[in-house]
């Protein structure tokens, strides 16, 4: 009469889906002091040329065509700005970056639209604007703090401060969702590149420890 086959508990598989993910690299002191010197000179770099580009003596086409092709100029580097956090080494010190090469540029922008409107159309604003009037008038729109001793008055006007509240809303919710995701996607992809103990050594040890629990039956 044989033996009843006793019941041995399974030993499961080791392998890759239950192994730890390594930490993502810590940045180094270079890379974090780059993180901080880089939005500071871009943000000199584009306020210095917001206050000695010639913009005076423009029409209503130009101006239209300064807003639209500003926007885009926008988009596009924070579309190339969100590829490069995602391979970037260190994402979230390149996310800084990007989110201060993408908001000053923002500003500026539109600093220099309500500018050019205010030259080419007098009377668009309560009070004529100076280089500096209009990036006070700019910050108080995307702060949207209320509005004191600078209103707009034009149709025109009007329109363009419209324009960036909306899109200063998008850039404060959507644009922060994207590089919240970009961040995450290039923390993973540097976790899958970082070297892991073989695939071939869980799975051999555990095909030894199973045929050392198979028993033959009579």
């Amino acid at each position: 009469m044989s033996d009843p086959v006793t019941a041995r508990p399974e030993h499961p598989r080791s392998g890759r889906a239950n192994r730890p993910r390594p930490p993502a690299p810590r940045p180094t002191v270079r890379a974090t002091a780059q993180a901080v010197i880089r939005p500071l000179l871009i943000t000199a770099g584009l306020v210095s040329a917001y206050y000695l580009v010639p913009l005076n003596n423009r029409g209503a086409g130009a101006t239209s065509a300064l807003l639209v092709c500003g926007l885009l100029g926008v988009g596009l580097v924070f579309a190339w700005e969100v590829w490069a956090i995602m391979r970037s080494p260190y994402p979230r010190l390149r996310a800084v970056e990007a989110l201060a090469a993408t908001l000053v540029l923002f500003l500026m922008l539109f600093a220099g639209t309500y500018y050019v409107l205010d030259s080419t159309t007098p009377g668009s604003f309560s009070e004529p604007l100076t280089r500096t009037d209009a990036l006070y008038f700019t910050l108080t729109t995307f702060s949207t703090v209320g509005y004191g001793d600078i209103t707009a008055r034009s149709q025109a006007a009007r329109l363009v401060t419209m324009l960036q509240m909306s899109t200063g809303l998008l850039l404060a919710g959507f644009a922060l969702r994207v590089l919240t995701g970009a961040i995450e996607t290039g923390l993973q992809r540097k976790r899958s590149a970082q070297p892991g103990p073989p695939d071939g050594t869980d799975d051999a040890g555990s095909g030894r420890s199973s045929g050392s629990e198979q028993e033959v039956q009579p």
